[in-house]
C-alpha cells in the first residue's frame, strides 16, 4: 500500500483500459470478477472528472480478420469486433463526455496490447502536459501491463489502480507476476483510500 495520501493536479491523467463487454463477464473474453470493478472504475472517474483532470478510455476495436483471432492463427477468440456491442462498455457505465477514447488493434496485422501502440494517446498527453497516469483496466497481465510499461519507457510517472485491475489469468499468478513486473520497473501501487478527496 501507498502510505502516503495522493494529491491530485493538472499534470495527472487517468487511464482506463478496456472497459468493453466482450472482457467483462458473459463476453467471449470475459475476466472472471471484473463486474465487481464497475464501481470501483466509476469511483476514479468521479474524482477526475470533478477536478477537470484528463480522462482517457483505450478500447480494442479489432476487424473481423484480426491477426489475435484463432481463426488467423491467433490465440484469442473473437473479440471487440470494431463498431459492435461487445467493443462498448455496458451501456449503464459513465462515460464522461470529456473522455478521449483511443481505438487500438485496429490493424489486421497487428496486435497491440499497449494503449501507445499504433494510437495518438502520448501525443494527446504531452498536448495536455500530462506527466503523471493513472492506470487501471483490464486486463492486469496484458494490456494494463504492456500500457504500463510504455507509459514507464515514454518517462510518464505512473500510479498502478490495484483495486482497479483484475487478470485473466491464463497461467495461475499471471496478473501477480505482471503487478510485481510493473512495480519493479517503477509504477506506484495505489488504491482509491490513498487518493486525496
Amino acid at each position: 500500500m501507498n502510505l502516503l495520501v495522493e494529491t491530485l493536479d493538472p499534470h495527472d491523467a487517468l487511464i482506463l483500459i478496456d472497459i468493453q463487454n466482450d472482457f467483462l463477464p458473459g463476453g467471449p473474453l470475459g475476466v472472471a470478477g471484473s463486474a465487481t470493478l464497475l464501481p470501483v472504475w466509476a469511483e476514479y472517474l468521479h474524482r477526475f472528472v470533478a477536478r477537470r483532470l484528463s480522462v482517457f478510455f483505450t478500447r480494442d476495436w479489432h476487424p473481423q480478420d484480426h491477426c489475435s483471432f484463432q481463426q488467423q492463427g491467433g490465440p484469442w477468440p473473437p473479440h471487440c469486433l470494431a463498431g459492435s456491442h461487445g467493443a462498448l462498455p455496458p451501456d449503464h457505465f459513465p462515460i464522461p463526455a470529456s473522455a478521449v477514447i483511443i481505438y487500438k488493434g485496429i490493424d489486421p496485422d497487428h496486435d497491440a496490447y499497449s494503449g501507445f501502440q499504433g494510437t495518438a494517446l502520448h501525443r494527446h498527453l504531452q498536448a495536455l502536459d500530462v506527466r503523471r497516469l493513472f492506470i487501471g483496466g483490464l486486463a492486469t497481465d496484458y494490456c494494463v501491463l504492456n500500457t504500463v510499461k510504455d507509459a514507464l519507457s515514454l518517462g510518464y510517472a505512473v500510479r498502478l489502480l490495484t483495486d482497479a485491475i483484475k487478470a485473466v489469468d491464463v497461467r495461475p499468478d499471471d496478473g501477480k507476476r505482471a503487478e510485481h513486473e510493473m512495480i519493479r520497473l517503477g509504477a506506484v501501487p495505489i488504491r482509491l483510500e490513498d487518493l486525496a478527496r
